[in-house]
């Protein structure tokens, strides 16, 4: 039996992580499935030897280790009641590349993009592609038997594997790789290794009869079907030369690929890398009517020999039009397509793309399918609409209520010649059953994503999920395909592998557990022993889920509970700074799952819907978790779910301090506009006492940090004095939002983007308002930003309009009225807030607006040559986007803009000045910003409109960050 004095003893002998705590084991009790259940412990190892104590540990104690890296597996291959093994924070280098043998050799948690991003300098990649190439980890890439979108060309991970070093269940290290005959007699015989010799007897055994070849040749799914995933990979073994005349060499590492972690732990594996495609690269997106065009479709574009097919359905598209982000990428689509068939090329020549383009859209266009047939090139547009597709699991959260797109029969596949045949008996059984579903994915190989919406919550739809399952096993083994093309069987498919296979092979399955892992040690109940499907679920059937009165408005899903929920496990919060993006910052920083959204979510779902408190928020374990998200809502719209955690963190704190009182510091930092008000009217001494180390320990800020200094006059007492007009006929009225930094702290800016929109002919107005709430809502004070957002609104309802608009200097200050006040204004006001919201622009959003008129033109400007490095603000980037910024600065015609490809910047309002986050936010700041801009030639100009992001480059590199309208006023001529 395992308890607290072992496992400290176990964590004394490791080099990497080891914890027990609740609040981890929570952490790692899910997946991206329908699955929960609590681990024992989670270890975080650092190599191999901390890899073997585990496994002896677990010997020693009866009990079982769970292989993890980045828990995206959807069917619970990562859910279970032994200790989780997390190889994705430290076993992720690279460890050996040959480009003249096209191997490399990697740790098993290295992320495939990173792989990819490493090999494209080279010309080359790794083949297998999954639509969570940005986070998903070679080694769950093996267990899983990886395919992906291009799966046409490249297959499986099973076909890319070379070597794997692994370390068995009785703790044995041995190399699986491409055997001779003479090699694989040796390892029958002369092997000095007992497990591994056991293991070399066992396929023997299994193989060497010619019955049962027969046997598996008549009841495993059809080999013509690449997507076949289910059980172990016998089959594949069987076709090697020891068994089958003319066959390819033995190899081991084809039975781990798709072996779930159930045989052995890989510590090292070495891939074959190719080259990457041809240079010219074009999609044919195949608008369809029906569902039923787009299969037979689906024929006609195989015969043109594409790269890849990918399918998308009505409801997929239609949930990307709710998705900042998706919806961007929509670009192509015409009406309102019932299916659409993304249809990939790739050749040498444009004029080869081109010709198969029309070639195909005649043959579609003969045979009476399809409407709309655009072919999209170009790098960045194709990556758009492969983002689009990519992003649908997600995007299926979005759907409001209980009733969910869930995996299950999500995996199957059959030959692509049967899928009309097979499709319509689907549709059949869902329509018996009263059930809706979406299809989307694989088409091209066989294998569409059949995503039945059904409420666990609800044990009818239990017992239905069940019904389904059994059902869809019967039409899939009548077409023999597999129950799993690429997901794997885990713990929702595992129990149909003796049904499908028969039992007799099933045997054969099972022998080879028990041979390779013969205590039980490695992942136990998946593939073998697997436990019924409708256990260990995430909710309990017929348990309601909480409901709570909250500040903010959270009706639109359902409430705030269910806007938790709305984070499926598919960790898009776990990208690293290599692959892009803003979303997860303190994850990219950390490479830990308790810093990534997908945590957050996780311990806020768990704690609040198993709570047993009189007052709900009343959970420390949520207040630690939270306090490290820096709300710069990238998850607003990179994740596809559109999990808002800013938003439920800020509502959590409230609540929490309505139970605990407001911490002196947030209370100090929520009030700073006020405060300021006070300290301007001492300001040469505020200034000096805000910056000495008394006064920043006596509030908890780091010393190392600089506090922005109060401007010699505010905007306010300079707009006092009159605003200029303008030198020629006024070209229209703007109102000119005073927020609080500017006012304050930065005049000067607020000084210059005066003059600048005078200059330019514009009429400027401050109108009367409060602050904007953005300190308010950062540090949780919601029930006092809602008082600020009805306050301003009020006074600008009858004021803004689309020809008098609201224009901001600092972005997180003029977006609170597009992002936040909607959802915090009562319910008759919230229309008002909503068409206020749409009229209060960024400054680059005027500018580049009125350049878009013609109002605008470079001939105001200097034609001097200039450098520009941006910085978007993050919550621009979530909630508007840096393309107006990039085409203002842009104006001046010999002004060049380049955006640092990074995402926060780190310092996120004043979660940087906190001396117990400092670090943390320097951490993030050197990803990619401050190595940028330390880089940047002298003469560049560095550009950022936020005020927390400028403060924190001065910080972190010593250069100063202007303000966009400070380098579009400094080119006025």
């Amino acid at each position: 039996m395992t308890t607290p004095d072992k496992f400290n003893q176990l964590k004394a002998q490791l080099e990497g992580d080891l914890f027990f705590d609740n609040v981890q084991r929570v952490l790692y009790s899910t997946d991206a499935s329908q699955y929960k259940e609590m681990p024992l412990a989670v270890t975080k190892p650092r190599n191999k030897d901390d890899i073997k104590k585990i496994i002896q540990f677990a010997r020693e104690n009866k009990t079982s280790i769970i292989p993890r890296g980045a828990g995206t597996s959807l069917a619970g291959q990562v859910v279970g009641s032994g200790i989780v093994v997390d190889v994705s924070k430290y076993m992720n280098k690279i460890l050996e590349f040959n480009k003249d043998e096209n191997y490399i050799i990697v740790e098993p948690g290295v992320v495939l993009a990173e792989l990819n991003l490493f090999l494209a300098e080279y010309g080359l990649q790794f083949g297998p592609e999954t639509s969570t190439a940005n986070r998903c980890v070679i080694g769950g890439m093996l267990g899983n038997n990886s395919c992906g979108l291009h799966s046409l060309v490249y297959g499986s991970v099973r076909e890319h594997i070379l070597e794997v070093d692994a370390i068995l269940a009785d703790g044995s290290e041995t190399v699986f790789k491409a055997l001779s005959k003479d090699e694989f007699k040796a390892k029958l015989n002369g092997n000095p290794n007992k497990l591994e010799k056991v293991i070399y007897e066992n396929i023997n055994k299994i193989l060497s009869p010619e019955e049962n070849q027969k046997e598996i040749r008549t009841h495993f799914p059809d080999p013509k079907l690449t997507r076949r995933n289910m059980g172990y990979a016998i089959d594949v073994l069987m076709e090697s030369e020891i068994y089958t005349e003319g066959g390819e060499t033995f190899n081991f590492c084809k039975l781990l690929a798709g072996s779930e972690g159930t045989l052995a732990f890989s510590t090292k594996i070495k891939l074959n890398v190719i080259p990457l495609p041809p240079k010219h690269k074009g999609l044919v997106c195949a608008h369809f009517n029906s569902l039923e065009e787009s299969l037979q479709g689906n024929l006609i574009a195989l015969k043109h020999k594409p790269t890849a097919i990918e399918l998308m359905d009505d409801p997929v598209m239609q949930a990307a039009k709710q998705n900042i982000e998706q919806n961007k990428n929509r670009f192509f689509v015409k009406g309102d397509p019932a299916a659409m068939l993304m249809i990939e090329f790739s050749y040498e020549t444009e004029q080869e793309l081109n010709d198969t383009a029309v070639a195909l859209e005649k043959d579609l266009r003969d045979a009476g399918l399809g409407y709309h047939y655009p072919l999209v090139t170009g790098v960045d547009k194709i990556k758009r609409v492969w983002a689009l597709r990519t992003a649908g699991l997600g995007l299926l959260a979005n759907i409001p209520g209980d009733r969910k797109g869930v995996p299950g029969i999500e995996d199957t596949a059959v030959h692509p010649e049967y899928l009309p045949d097979y499709v319509a008996d689907i549709k059949t059984v869902l329509k018996k059953l009263g059930l809706d579903s979406v299809f989307y994915a694989h088409i091209a190989t066989g294998e569409i994503h059949f995503r039945p919406l059904i409420n666990f919550k609800d044990p009818k739809d239990v017992e239905l999920f069940d019904t389904l399952m059994n059902e869809v096993a019967v039409l899939v083994k009548k077409y023999r395909g597999s129950m799993s093309g690429e997901h794997g069987d885990g713990r929702v498919r595992g129990k149909f592998i003796p049904f499908m296979l028969g039992e007799r092979s099933f045997e054969f399955v099972k022998s080879v557990k028990k041979a390779w892992d013969p205590e039980n040690i490695f992942n136990p109940g998946k593939i073998v022993d697997s436990p019924p499907i409708t256990e260990n679920l995430r909710v309990i059937p017929g348990k309601p889920i909480p409901e709570y009165d909250t500040h903010f408005n959270f009706e639109k899903n359902k409430g705030y509970f269910r806007s938790i929920e709305k984070c499926n496990g598919s960790g898009d919060c776990r990208k690293s700074e290599k692959v892009g993006g803003t979303l997860c910052p303190t994850f990219m920083a950390t490479r830990d799952e308790d810093k990534s959204t997908r945590g957050r979510a996780n311990i806020l779902r768990e704690f609040l819907y198993n709570n047993e408190k009189e007052k709900a928020f009343d959970h420390k374990e949520i207040y630690d978790i939270l306090d490290l998200c820096i709300s710069c809502k990238a998850c607003k719209s990179e994740c596809p779910s559109n999990v808002d955690m800013a938003k439920l963190k800020a509502e959590f704190l409230q609540n929490y301090y309505d139970i605990h009182g407001i911490p002196l510091r947030s209370r100090l930092i929520a009030y700073l506009p006020r405060l300021n008000k006070l300290a301007t009217v001492f300001r040469p001494i505020s200034n000096f006492v805000m910056n000495t180390a008394l006064l920043k320990r006596s509030i908890g800020f780091s010393t190392k940090r600089t506090v922005p200094p109060l401007s010699k006059i505010t905007l306010n007492r300079w707009v006092g004095n009159g605003i200029p007009k303008p030198e020629t006929k006024s070209k229209g009225l703007i109102y000119l939002f005073n927020d609080e930094f500017t006012n304050y702290n930065e005049s000067d800016i607020g000084i210059k983007a005066i003059l600048l929109l005078t200059k330019l002919g514009y009429e400027v107005k401050i109108p009367q308002t409060k602050e904007s709430g953005r300190t308010f809502l950062s540090k949780g004070l919601v029930k006092t930003s809602k008082k600020i957002a009805t306050e301003n609104v009020n006074l600008l309802k009858d004021i803004i309009s689309k020809k008098t608009p609201l224009v901001g200097i600092e972005p997180s200050a003029i977006l609170a009225f597009r992002d936040e006040y909607p959802e915090l204004v009562e319910k008759a006001l919230q229309n008002t807030a909503e068409e206020l919201g749409k009229n209060a622009l960024l400054f680059e959003e005027f500018i580049t607006a009125e350049i878009e008129k013609g109002n605008i033109t470079e001939s105001d400007f200097t034609a001097e040559e200039k450098h520009i490095l941006l910085h978007g603000h993050c919550q621009q980037k979530a909630v508007a986007s840096t393309e107006p910024s990039k085409k203002m600065l842009s104006l001046p015609k010999n002004y060049f803009v380049k955006e640092i490809p990074s995402g926060c910047c780190g310092m996120a309002g004043s979660f940087g000045y906190e001396k117990e986050h400092y670090e943390l936010s320097m951490q993030i700041g050197e990803l990619v910003l401050f190595p940028a801009v330390r880089e940047a030639k002298a003469a560049y100009t560095i550009s950022a409109p936020g005020t927390s992001c400028r403060h924190h480059i001065k910080d972190g590199t010593g250069k100063t960050a202007l303000h966009p309208v400070e380098v579009l006023y400094g080119a006025l001529i």
